[in-house]
């Protein structure tokens, strides 16, 4: 064989063998679509796009936020699940994609076919009682909600919401009954506690902060492993007294699975040094949430310590499948 002919197959052998490399040299060929699962304006649309414009900076191309509200999320999410596996299309969803237990029948399984990418934030709630309830901490609401079965009421911000099965997971590893009060929303939970309708609620730390330090909600503990940054002399509800405790809602981008492992790897390592940034940071921790920015390989194993975990509590719980 001649040298020149030699050449071109040993060209074409290594080109064959490394396609996902060639693809992601040429990565992003055309704009991508980040397609949210909620209107435009809340803590996950916000997110999206600031981190759309830095990828965008970035790799080049256009990253460009696509809203797809409904569903609790599940529209997008069925997008996405559906989408060619080539990098063009990437989920930002929320804690609920972990939870299918909460749904009859989804038009897509999370765990086929979606790829999880990152995990960009965990949000703590904060546990608060009405400052006219005769309790300092966790230990002392744990000991009146036991001596007083279902004579204290929480709320939440609909059935199936984040905060409705934070407080399921207190209740169970507490061992105490309380009645639940859904609201239409975190907002309104919050103003029915405010206003006495209601004694206990777990909710997002940006929502009740100004009602915190206006004494009119009393905070005894935070529900992830660390104290929030926003409410730092509040210990965390398992340093409190009711050890194992954690619930996060969160936000995190998945992509269809499939996608080459080349463009995940160009994907994710762009991400991480993103949510590292300082203006990244100090946006999230303005939505009350703390930035993560961790491996494909970490996420995925996140969420699948999150759904058995939650289905638990939603059986627990009683919750009827929609």
């Amino acid at each position: 064989m001649k040298t020149h002919q030699l050449v071109a197959v040993l060209g074409l052998s290594v080109s064959t063998l490394l396609p996902g490399a060639a693809i992601a040299q040429k990565y992003p060929a055309k704009p991508v679509r980040i397609v949210v699962g909620f209107a435009p304006g809340g803590a996950t649309d916000i997110s999206a796009r600031a981190i759309a414009q830095k990828l965008t900076d970035k790799l080049g191309g256009s990253f460009i936020v696509d809203n797809r509200p409904g569903a609790a999320g599940n529209i997008a999410a069925d997008i996405v699940a559906k989408s060619a596996p080539d990098g063009y299309t990437i989920l930002m969803a929320n804690a609920t994609i972990a939870i299918p237990s909460l749904y009859a029948k989804l038009p897509f399984d999370v765990t086929k076919d979606l790829a999880p990418l990152s995990l960009i934030a965990l949000g703590p709630s904060v546990l608060a009682v009405h400052p006219s309830l005769p309790v300092k901490d966790v230990k002392g609401l744990i000991a009146l909600a036991k001596a007083k079965p279902n004579a204290l009421s929480f709320g939440s911000g609909g059935v199936g919401n984040s905060t409705h099965l934070a407080m399921e997971l207190f209740a169970h590893m507490a061992g105490v009954k309380m009645v639940h009060v859904p609201y239409k929303g975190g907002s309104p939970s919050v103003v029915g506690l405010v206003i006495g309708e209601v004694q206990v609620l777990f909710t997002s730390i940006p929502s009740a902060l100004t009602q915190i330090n206006a004494g009119k909600m009393r905070a005894l503990g935070v529900s992830i492993s660390e104290r929030s940054k926003a409410l730092p002399d509040v210990p965390t509800i398992a340093e409190a007294g009711l050890s194992g405790y954690y619930a996060a809602s969160w936000y995190g981008l998945l992509l269809p699975a499939g996608v080459p492992k080349d463009i995940v790897n160009v994907l994710a390592k762009e991400i991480e040094t993103i949510m590292r940034e300082p203006d990244i940071q100090e946006k999230m921790l303005k939505q009350g949430f703390e930035p993560v920015g961790n491996s494909a390989e970490e996420f995925t194993k996140f969420i699948r310590e999150e759904m058995p975990r939650w289905a638990k509590i939603v059986k627990l719980a009683g919750i009827k499948p929609q």
